[in-house]
């Protein structure tokens, strides 16, 4: 909404005579100032927007960041003053480093105020043509036309009247004041990092494998196998028989050597005649 309040006011200046219009916020005869201010008109309202994304590559002064969503973000010519706050320190973007997790937080405040916008102007009333519009002659003892708003009321001498109550002679301080609503959005930006995360431990049921290197076994000493002991019995791989032919030959052998004893004892007993 905008409102225009009058007092001793005067929207709109034209250069007399007709031939240049001009806008009442010129100062072309150097006679009209303007003043502006800005006042809070309700509380202020905060949001947060919050990115994530994880850095998949670094190279200078540029890096691509994968977002939540899947998607690649390219960031050329980061400058060195841009830094993300990582366990307490600030690291630019030569110290980040893949598989960080970098999010950034994007506070936006909009704060209502009002814009009032005060123009003021001085001069002696030359001509006044109720109510649509008057001429002044200002301090630098030139003329200025302006155009009188619907409902204009003006003060005079300390009087408050309309275009109606104006006459030629009159000393006016014309005062325009513009009431303007604005809404005013300040950003903040946010930039915080975790490092990567370890790698995950193995799972339970996973074996481990683990080598372990000892040392070379000395060689044992080398002793003299032991004689095995003789066998106490020959074992049994024939049958008797032969066996028994041979005790008949050393029989017959035994027999033929007692008789051929005898025979030799028995020539010598035998007396010589």
């Amino acid at each position: 909404m905008k409102s225009t309040r009058f007092s001793g006011t005067i929207l709109r200046g034209l250069l007399a005579g007709g031939a240049l219009c001009m806008a009442f916020s010129l100062t072309a005869s150097g006679q009209v100032q303007t003043t502006t201010k800005t006042t809070p008109e309700g509380a202020p309202t905060r949001s947060v927007k919050v990115e994530r994304g994880t850095v998949v590559y670094v190279s200078g002064n540029s890096c691509v960041i994968k977002a939540e969503d899947g998607t690649l973000r390219h960031f050329d010519n980061v400058p060195e003053s841009t830094t993300v706050t990582v366990d307490g320190k600030q690291l630019n973007i030569h110290q980040i480093q893949p598989g960080m997790i970098i999010e950034r937080q994007t506070v936006t405040t909009t704060t209502p105020k009002m814009i009032t916008t005060i123009k003021t102007v001085s001069g002696t009333v030359w001509f006044v043509s109720p109510p649509n519009s008057v001429i002044l002659t200002m301090e630098n003892g030139k003329n200025q036309e302006f155009k009188i708003p619907k409902g204009q009321k003006f003060m005079v001498n300390g009087q408050e009247t309309d275009a109606f109550g104006l006459k030629k002679g009159m000393k006016v301080d014309a005062q325009q004041v513009i009431e303007q609503p604005a809404t005013v959005v300040a950003q903040e930006i946010k930039r915080t990092g975790v490092m990567p995360p370890p790698p995950p431990a193995p799972k339970p049921d996973v074996p481990i494998l683990i080598l372990v290197l000892a040392p070379a076994p000395a060689p044992a000493p080398v002793e003299t196998a032991a004689a095995e002991p003789a066998p106490t019995a020959l074992p049994k791989t024939a049958s008797e028989l032969p066996l028994i032919g041979l005790l008949g030959l050393l029989f017959c052998g035994v027999s033929l050597a007692t008789m051929a004893i005898r025979g030799t004892i028995s020539r010598l007993a035998i007396p010589r005649g």
